[in-house]
């Protein structure tokens, strides 16, 4: 029976062929009558070490398909098996609690599955997936149960999975595997950044594709518009491999724009800049052309720790960045931490609204101690490269007067110690917040810099909590009132001869990008695969003709009526 599916394009591409259903390995646990303490932890230590050997292979088979950046998960894996807070807990439950090794595995894990699940931001979401990953393995090895192996498909298929693990992904073989279909999942997770490496189709988050297909039912995924389709009709899937056929033609054209600079068609300069999360995430910027980094998460390396990264391990990690961009500018956020992303090793407050309480640069400016090793260890770092640092959450001028005056102290403190330290850092800050967006003239005078991390913008601004399904509706990019305050900051970036860049999602989406041009913006972040089909959409566009009609779209009541006046008139 012919059915139609929603989800989200995960990855790019189309692909027709039978379903085949990933059925997840038993982890049904039978708690023994009696515990005995010895046994369980002698089956704990040898699972453990079997489960390390297949990580091992594991990431041996993925460097040889996926190449080192993306093998490098699997290192982290092995991180978060050998991390001796979680194996602490696991033998305390043990010893101490009588369980049995699988339910205290579990036990243990559900709590960091939790804290990251919980998190705002995709990226964190995608450390809940690794821990479910390793902790599936873990379990299925204590319980002598094995785990299928994909890498043994040998006909032409399109994987359906409630999910899929990095290490579940990183066995498709893209010759018979053509893409697959999720349940769950969003486009950065692990899975979805593999498919991409491997270059197949994937759409994730359908929410019920594993109960609607059967094994051997026909399947269209569509991973362009994340459409999808069971048994689709003969007339459907000539359609779709038209699309297809048109999309291989676009990549290509994608491709001669990787070495050319971002100028529109009637000569504007801008910059297409990417967004990474740790120094692995180089290579994506490198191969899709960006013109350097506009966003660098640190918290990262705080999030991979089992306590707070010391000034040295810091210092490595900005280092490699800085150098492998050789010369192009790189925007690092600092520590930007609490609401939505806590840390197990650093206590926070219950607070009734954490996003809007004890986060970001109020965290920072209050526990100096932890912000100065930080800014220690950037500056230490600048003198390798084209640095720029960006403080996050500022809502007040006299915060980002107190977070400069503290790097400028460690500047003097690391130059007593015979340090070298550049002096062309550029500092600015996020404009995240409704009312540094207000007063974004007065903190021109100030700041050398602005990124617009419209992600936190445009809910703040619409009291509307993006993850939110209910209220989904009001996160709404496009809305005027968005449009006016994007104005205004790029405005007064201008007028005090700064520049103003924009890093949240709206800087890559295709309805936005002529709004920005129009505006002026300076330079667009995004993720890197978004950087090639964000130039040649900008090489199609004319500056000064948007500039002519942005009056007209700020005066325009809503939404909805942005996007169409965008479609019919602007692209």
């Amino acid at each position: 029976m012919r059915k139609e599916l929603k989800g989200i394009a995960a990855s790019k591409g189309i692909a027709v062929a039978k379903v085949y259903k990933l059925q997840e390995v038993d982890l049904t646990i039978e708690v023994p009558s009696e515990v005995v303490v010895t046994e369980e932890i002698s089956k704990l230590e040898t699972a453990m070490s079997a489960t390390l050997s297949q990580l091992d292979e594991i990431k041996a088979i993925a460097l040889n398909k996926l190449g080192e950046e993306e093998a490098q998960v699997f290192d982290a894996h092995k991180l978060i098996l050998e991390d001796p807070e979680l194996i602490g807990q696991v033998k305390a439950k043990i010893e101490n609690e009588n369980k049995d090794a699988a339910t205290a595995i579990m036990e243990v894990t559900d709590f960091f599955v939790m804290m990251f699940e919980g998190m705002d931001d995709e990226v964190f979401k995608g450390r809940a997936s690794d821990i479910k990953d390793v902790r599936k393995r873990f379990v299925a090895n204590v319980l002598g149960r094995k785990i299928p192996a994909l890498s043994t498909i040998n006909e032409e298929v399109v994987i359906v999975a409630e999910d899929l693990t990095p290490s579940e992904t990183s066995q498709l073989n893209k010759e018979v595997t053509l893409g697959f279909v999720t349940n769950i999942g969003g486009r950065t997770s692990h899975s979805a950044i593999m498919a991409r490496s491997l270059e197949i189709p994937a759409v994730v988050g359908t929410g019920n594709v594993v109960e609607m297909a059967n094994d051997g039912d026909i399947i269209l995924i569509d991973g362009l518009d994340g459409n999808v389709i069971l048994n689709p009709t003969s007339d459907e899937i000539a359609s779709y491999q038209e699309k297809a056929a048109q999309f291989e033609e676009e990549k290509k054209l994608w491709q001669e724009f990787k070495d050319k600079p971002t100028v529109s068609k009637d000569g504007y300069h801008t910059e297409l800049v990417a967004n990474i999360g740790t120094p692995n995430d180089l290579e994506g910027v490198i191969n899709n052309g960006a013109e350097g980094v506009g966003l660098y998460r640190t918290e990262f390396l705080y999030m991979d720790s089992t306590e707070l990264p010391s000034e040295e391990v810091q210092f490595e990690a900005y280092k490699k960045v800085l150098e492998t961009m050789a010369g192009k500018p790189v925007v690092v956020r600092t520590l930007d931490i609490g609401g939505d992303k806590e840390l197990s090793y650093l206590k926070f407050p219950e607070e009734m609204n954490p996003f809007l309480g004890y986060r970001a640069i109020r965290l920072c400016l209050d526990r100096d101690d932890i912000f100065r090793v930080q800014l220690r260890a950037l500056l230490r770092a600048s003198v390798f490269g084209n640095l720029k640092i960006m403080f996050p959450m500022i809502a007040t001028l006299q915060e980002f007067r107190d977070a400069k005056k503290i790097l400028f102290e460690e500047k003097e403190n690391l130059i007593a110690e015979g340090f070298q330290v550049s002096d062309d850092i550029e500092i600015g800050i996020m404009v995240e917040i409704p009312s540094t967006a207000m007063m974004a003239d007065t903190f021109a005078k100030e700041v050398d810099f602005f990124s617009i991390g419209t992600n936190d913008l445009i809910q703040y601004t619409m009291a509307c909590d993006r993850m939110s399904e209910k209220i989904s509706y009001l996160y709404q990019p496009y809305n005027p009132a968005i449009l006016r305050m994007v104005r205004n900051v790029v405005n007064a970036a201008n007028a005090e001869g700064k520049w103003a860049g924009m890093c949240g999602e709206m800087a890559s989406d295709p309805i936005a990008i002529p709004l920005l041009l129009g505006m002026g913006l300076h330079e667009f972040s995004m993720s890197a695969t978004a950087v090639l089909p964000s130039r040649l959409q900008i090489a199609s566009l004319s500056k000064s003709e948007i500039e002519q009609a942005i009056d007209e779209v700020l005066n325009l009541s809503t939404a909805d009526e942005v996007e169409q006046f965008v479609k019919e008139r602007l692209m």
